[in-house]
Formats: C-alpha cells, sequence, structure tokens
C-alpha cells in the first residue's frame, strides 16, 4: 500500500508543482509571467501578474509538499483550492476534458483528498519526522477549507462582465 501511495503522492504532486511553474515561467513548456497573466485575464480574473504569481505559487508549493508527503493534510488543502478555481473556470465546457471541460480538476480534487484521507504513507516526510498519522478526520477539513478558498478566489477575483477592451 505505501508504495501506491508514494507513487500516487509522486505523480499528482509533481504536475500541480509543474503546471505552476507553467504560469510563472517560460519551464516546462510555460509562457512566462507575462503569459500566466494573460491566461488569467482571458479567463476574467483580477489581478494581472500577481494572481498569476499567487496561483503558480501556490501549486508549486503544495505540489511539492503533496510529492514530499510533508504537512499532507495542509498540502491537499492547497491543491484542492487551487484545483477549485480551475474546476469553476472550466465548468461551463461541461465534465469532459475533450470539450475543455473540468474533468482534470476534479479528478485532482479527488486524488488530494483522498491523499488526506489515507495519510501520506511510510515513505514520506511526514512519517520520517513522526507526523503521522494524521487522524481520517483531518480529511474533511482539509477538503473544505479547499473548496472554500478556492471558491472563495474565483468570487473574489473573477469579473462579473467582460473586461473593457482597453485592459486588454
Amino acid at each position: 500500500m505505501d508504495t501506491g501511495i508514494l507513487i500516487l503522492r509522486l505523480l499528482v504532486g509533481l504536475l500541480v508543482a509543474g503546471h505552476g511553474v507553467q504560469k510563472i515561467s517560460s519551464h516546462l513548456g510555460g509562457k512566462g509571467l507575462e503569459g500566466g497573466t494573460e491566461e488569467f485575464r482571458a479567463d476574467g480574473f483580477r489581478g494581472g501578474a500577481l494572481t498569476a504569481l499567487a496561483a503558480g505559487g501556490g501549486q508549486i508549493g503544495s505540489g511539492l509538499l503533496l510529492a514530499a508527503g510533508l504537512l499532507t493534510p495542509l498540502a491537499a488543502t492547497g491543491v484542492i483550492g487551487v484545483m477549485t478555481v480551475a474546476l469553476t473556470v472550466k465548468w461551463r465546457h461541461g465534465l469532459w476534458v475533450q470539450n475543455d471541460g473540468y474533468e482534470y480538476p476534479l479528478v485532482l480534487i479527488g486524488t488530494a483528498a483522498a491523499l488526506a484521507a489515507t495519510g501520506p504513507g511510510a515513505w514520506s516526510l511526514d512519517a520520517a519526522l513522526g507526523l503521522t498519522p494524521y487522524p481520517l478526520w483531518w480529511a474533511a477539513p482539509a477538503l473544505a477549507a479547499g473548496l472554500g478558498s478556492g471558491l472563495l478566489t474565483r468570487l473574489v477575483l473573477h469579473r462579473t462582465a467582460a473586461p473593457a477592451i482597453a485592459e486588454r
């Protein structure tokens, strides 16, 4: 079981972190901070470069923590939060990813919630530091805080109307 959890943590954590790197740099096929900023503006978000930096930094930090199995409930909360924002962006396209839907963010939310429930496994920094096992009840606040922070981010930073031409 620990091997499966390790593989899952590494896969999901490193993919989330890599996605964050793409938001703020030209590494891993990213378009730099300017490209990340434009992506958020095109999706209707305020904040420009600060929004891209916060999203990218949140993805990098939570993804690396999850991959390492360090502070797993907090890492899961971060992944759930940033992927909830992504889900809200893709919601209007429906579920399936071939239609630019929210399938992928939903899978990452579910995986992070499952890792909060199972814990990071024996091959993790949490285990090495004696922080495990986390009680099962940690999964509920991780899921609630992640979903809540993602929805609050959407509410606060998303424009209700299309941006003015002058802002583009």
